[in-house]
């Protein structure tokens, strides 16, 4: 039993990475960009909504299965700490904008 709150414990302090990533077309320059606290989790979730079809953004989703995968780049653009009050507060929750339509996520 001591072990399994241990665990508990190990999962409850684990601090994901933060930060930023886009995923931008090859073809004409749009992009997507989305800043969040877990971007490992972000960035999966991101792909998968992309490969279903399930994407936010019904234009960068048209582009998507339009262009194919192959002609977008996904990079981070930035990686985020906990150091500090000034980076923690930078990503309060999860966002998106979309350069196709200028709206935010």
């Amino acid at each position: 039993m001591d072990r399994k709150k241990e665990l508990k414990l190990q999962y409850k302090q684990m601090k994901p990475e933060m930060g930023i990533f886009i995923i931008r077309s090859k073809v004409n320059g749009r992009y997507f960009l989305k800043g969040t606290q877990d971007l490992r989790g972000g960035l999966n979730g991101t792909r998968v909504k992309l490969r279903c079809g399930l994407h936010p953004c019904r234009e960068f989703q048209k582009e998507w299965d339009e262009f194919g995968p192959d002609n977008f780049i996904i990079e981070i653009l930035e990686r985020l700490t906990y150091d500090g009050m000034n980076s923690r507060s930078i990503i309060v929750r999860s966002w998106g904008y979309c350069r196709c339509t200028g709206r935010k996520y």
